[in-house]
Parts: structure tokens; C-alpha cells; sequence
């Protein structure tokens, strides 16, 4: 099995193959016809890096929408309407500059990833910020929205790996 650091690298060279704005629009298509979106009136986004998914369209939805942004070692959760201003993070990350709000508010949270697995667990980007989140509220419904081409059979995983809800992939 590759390690964690291979599969990043991996991932990261697939990734550059695909094209993501046609990727992201069939997922937005795809996550506008599920029941967990659809249910949904707290969401938080993320905002994409370079060959990332892409699902800021869902911002047009009849939804409130948040984005993370990072404080520390945890993501805190921000409301985030187009328009808004955004910042650079530490990370090199856009983020909101609006005041961060309980969590405990979000139905559905969408989760980045470089890959997953076939048991939902995900690869990130090491900083272990979505997995404390993922723990830390458990009862808000995870989704990541992702490339086939980037599913796997079997992620390597630790303890504080923590696997999301549901794959969303085209």
C-alpha cells in the first residue's frame, strides 16, 4: 500500500488531467438532485484551490452558506454571501471575513479531498483540520464531492482519520 505522502502526489499529477469546471458542474448537477442537499438550509462550502471541485454555484441555492476558515488548529464556520470579501490565509486559502458563528447550526458540510476511498474515508492535505471537525460535530452530514478518478479502494488510515458520510462523484 503507498503511503499518505505518495497518494498526495498521486493525486495531485491526477488531478491536473482533469477538467474541473466540467467536473464541477456535473457535481453541482448531481448534488442539486439529493435529498441531503435538498434538506439542507445551513451548508458549508469550501473555497477551492487550484484543481479543487469547485461549488461556489451552489451559492445561488435558497440556502445559508458558510465557509471555513482556520483558527488555530480548528476550522471555525463564517456566513459567507456572494460579494463578500475574502482574505489570504496562513495557509494561502481564501477565507471569510465575516464573524464566525456556532457550528452546531450546519446540516450539511462539504468536505475537500485529493482522494477517498470506497469506505469514505478521505486524503486531505495533512493538516487534520476537517477530521477534528468531523468529530467534533457528528451530527452534521458530510459530503465530499470528488473525481472518480481520484476513488480508490483503500486509503491507508489512523485513528484520527475520520471518513465522511457520503462520496459525491463523477
Amino acid at each position: 500500500m503507498y503511503s499518505k505522502t505518495d497518494l498526495r502526489i498521486k493525486a495531485k499529477e491526477l488531478r491536473k488531467n482533469l477538467d474541473i469546471s466540467a467536473l464541477s458542474l456535473k457535481i453541482i448537477e448531481k448534488i442539486r438532485s439529493q435529498d441531503f442537499y435538498n434538506n439542507a438550509h445551513n451548508v458549508l462550502l469550501y473555497y477551492p484551490l487550484k484543481y479543487e471541485i469547485n461549488l461556489l454555484d451552489l451559492i445561488n441555492d435558497n440556502k445559508n452558506f458558510y465557509l471555513p476558515k482556520v483558527k488555530g488548529t480548528e476550522i471555525v464556520i463564517c456566513p459567507y454571501e456572494p460579494g463578500d470579501i475574502l482574505a489570504k490565509s496562513s495557509l494561502n486559502v481564501d477565507e471569510p471575513c465575516t464573524e464566525p458563528v456556532n457550528a452546531d447550526i450546519l446540516d450539511l458540510a462539504f468536505v475537500p479531498a485529493l482522494m477517498v476511498d470506497k469506505f469514505n474515508y478521505r486524503l486531505g492535505y495533512g493538516g487534520g483540520f476537517y477530521d477534528r471537525f468531523i468529530e467534533k460535530y457528528p451530527q452534521v452530514f458530510t459530503v465530499t464531492a470528488i473525481s472518480k478518478m481520484l476513488v480508490i479502494d483503500k486509503l491507508p488510515h489512523e485513528t484520527y482519520d475520520k471518513p465522511v458520510d457520503f462520496i459525491i462523484s463523477c
